[in-house]
């Protein structure tokens, strides 16, 4: 260590007068820090939503996260009420987090000599420090680039986007937490050393760098002004704005879904019954004409005899309508659709199973993920959860899951299969 010590740092960033900024110091990172330090906690909370909403306590076919073990609790079962509920929770959590995107970025930008600090580590308590900052800022990277890959729809991940965003999300809110607990004085003590509203009045001809601080932040020969801090709040606040506006129309639907620029889905689906946002089309996941033909059939399984069913033979059932719409992960949602078809309630009363505890839902889509998902009790029972056979008054097309598809309040839109050939009701 002592050696390390004596050893003059390497040329480049590692040198004390490399940084310049006269505008980079603890206030201004502090503000950054206070804006995530409220946003970070909302986007965790709703990422555990969308966790919950998946209903993982019913099996792998709900979780496919291996080797979980504590970090995959389950506290409550999903609600089908409010129906709008997985619209709003996912639809803030992706919104959040685009729009995060220009603050993440500055503050790594306000904090970036503190990771070419030399030495490297002094001391033990030094090195645990540098250890969470490098899984904080390892963490926020990889959780917001693969976060907005996957609303990209551009799967270029070494696995399951699934799998890797729910164990990366769990490394950096632990090293988040930490790092608060270290810094959260700190930056109390820096927001109180300016007043923003002075701030926001300050020029750049007025625009001085901040008194030398403990952790090096402010530069020692800084450079003189080309913006001033009103203007990088400026800078950042209407990036944050922009990203706003040109994502925030996928998840709120009607004539905002047309503002939606980075919505990776169709923002014009079409017109006509079936003309809203599909995730995945019929011929991405193998389902042929051939699949959903005249020789297609439902089966219901319960305690009894199994039930063999023709599209025909539903559709002369009484049917039941609900206005509800789909909500995807991916953070897009269409608006209210009305759909016609056999409530799962009366499906498990056929079934033999009046008070059915759950039910396995399965596609006739070659098997993969989400082919297959298991409903609990409470979305069986709840009236508008059917098995839909028409929406908005026509068939549904073979992209919407025709012959018959589920439609569940508050239920991720991959859940709501699609295609589906066989509903298995248990205790």
């Amino acid at each position: 260590m002592r050696r390390v010590e004596q050893t003059p740092p390497p040329p480049g960033p590692f040198r004390p007068g490399f940084w310049r900024s006269p505008i980079r110091g603890p206030w201004l990172t502090s503000v950054f820090g206070l804006v995530l330090l409220v946003g970070i906690p909302v986007l965790f909370v709703t990422g555990a939503l969308s966790y919950a909403a998946y209903n993982p306590g019913l099996g792998a076919l709900n979780d496919q996260t291996p080797d979980k073990g504590p970090l995959g609790f389950y506290l409550f079962d999903w609600p089908t009420h409010p129906y709008w509920l997985y619209r709003l929770t996912q639809g803030v959590h992706v919104t959040l987090g685009v729009v995060l995107v220009p603050v993440v970025l500055a503050k790594l930008w306000s904090v970036i000599p503190k990771l070419f600090e030399w030495p490297p580590v002094r001391s033990a308590a030094h090195a645990l420090e540098r250890l969470s900052l490098l899984a904080l800022v390892g963490g926020v990277v990889f959780e917001f680039v693969t976060g907005i890959l996957n609303i990209q729809l551009y799967y270029v991940f070494p696995g399951s986007f699934y799998t890797l965003h729910f164990y990366g999300a769990w490394v950096f809110i632990a090293a988040f937490v930490v790092h608060v607990s270290l810094k959260l004085g700190r930056m109390t003590r820096a927001l109180r050393s300016r007043n923003l509203l002075t701030e926001l009045r300050t020029g750049l001809d007025d625009t001085r760098p901040e008194p030398a601080d403990p952790d090096g932040l402010v530069a020692l020969e800084p450079a003189p002004p080309t913006i001033a801090r009103r203007g990088a709040l400026a800078m950042v606040g209407g990036g944050s704005l922009l990203l706003l506006v040109v994502t925030a129309g996928q998840s709120i639907g009607g004539r905002l879904r047309s503002t939606a620029l980075l919505a990776p889905h169709n923002r014009d689906p079409g017109s006509g019954p079936n003309g809203f946002q599909i995730n995945k089309t019929a011929a991405a996941v193998g389902v042929t004409p051939a699949h959903v033909g005249p020789d297609w059939r439902l089966e219901i399984h319960g305690p009894g005899p199994t039930l063999v069913l023709t599209r025909a033979q539903l559709l002369a059932m009484p049917q039941q309508a609900a206005a509800l719409p789909i909500a995807c992960v991916e953070g897009w949602s269409t608006p209210d659709q009305h759909w016609s078809g056999l409530r799962l309630a009366d499906l498990a009363a056929l079934a033999g199973l009046p008070d059915a505890a759950s039910v396995l839902v399965e596609s006739v889509q070659p098997p993969g993920p989400y082919s297959s998902v298991v409903l609990r009790g409470n979305q069986i029972h709840d009236l508008r959860s059917l098995l839909a056979l028409r929406v908005n008054g026509a068939d549904l097309s073979l992209d919407h899951g025709y012959p018959a598809r589920v439609i569940v309040p508050a239920n991720p839109g991959v859940n709501n299969t699609k295609w589906v050939h066989r509903l298995t009701f248990r205790t």
